[in-house]
């Protein structure tokens, strides 16, 4: 049966795989979409031995809104937020080196996601953040992943603010490993494949990407399952984690109860 929510490519005579997500305009991370990427990757995690890294954009304008609203009611999150886990958890140990191509807005799980690669190519419009705090909520990837990769006072003024970061910004942060001029991402991703990545034994990426990656998924493993508990059993509990996304599906503001 097809994927629904990705298309997948090779290039480079089967060495860059191109993951697209989707569908557009918004590339909402579901929990379908969440199996068949999990599901793509970790074919390349146990075979492909040729390929020598796996490439992942959003399909048209956009990486991602973000998380499906829907599935975060607390009848629905209880699957659906470990299944998401389970994804980025893999991603953290996958052999094979994984870019993000980032274009337009990359907002809550799909920022999560891209949190998740290797590398993190974007272009100057790109704009990143995770808004959960808005709806009543709080991002638990984020939470263990942003500090890491940026510091904790950036991260603490982007999760508790819940505002947006462009891609200057990110990239000054080090979230972003190289920005594109508008337009030129595509060309800039494949420059470094070109001259950096197709020259290297694949087998010997994929140690270096383990080695490279051996600290932030022991630190995921350490504190992961803690967070996600405070997340589905304490948060999902709460008056306010309720209302926040009730309003936001019925479009409404959220009437806080601070409880």
């Amino acid at each position: 049966m097809p994927a629904e929510t990705i298309r997948v490519e090779t290039r480079y005579d089967g060495q860059v795989t191109d993951i697209t997500i989707g569908p557009p305009p918004a590339n909402i991370v579901t929990a379908l979409m969440i199996d068949e990427l999990a599901a793509e990757l970790d074919r390349h995690a146990t075979g492909q031995k040729d390929v020598k890294l796996v490439v992942i954009r959003g399909d048209g304008e956009h990486f991602s809104y973000g998380a499906s609203v829907e599935e975060h009611r607390p009848e629905q999150i209880r699957d659906v937020l470990p299944k998401l886990h389970k994804l980025i958890g893999g991603m953290l140990e996958n052999p094979v080196p994984t870019l993000a191509a980032v274009s337009g807005m990359c907002l809550g799980g799909g920022f999560e996601l891209v949190m998740g690669c290797t590398l993190i190519f974007a272009d100057e419009g790109a704009a990143f953040g995770v808004p959960e705090i808005k709806l009543g909520v709080f991002p638990p990837a984020a939470s263990l992943l942003l500090p890491w990769l940026s510091s904790s006072a950036s991260a603490a003024r982007i999760i508790l603010g819940g505002s947006n970061v462009n891609a200057q910004t990110a990239h000054r942060l080090g979230v972003v490993t190289e920005m594109a001029a508008p337009g030129e991402l595509d060309a800039a991703i494949d420059q470094f494949i070109e001259k950096d990545i197709l020259r290297k034994s694949a087998s010997s990426l994929r140690f270096a990407n383990r080695a490279l990656r051996s600290g932030i998924a022991a630190h995921w493993a350490a504190h992961i399952g803690d967070i996600e508990r405070l997340y589905i059993n304490d948060l999902m509990a709460t008056a306010d984690a309720v209302e926040g996304i009730t309003s936001f599906l019925e479009k409404r503001k959220p009437v806080w109860k601070n409880e």
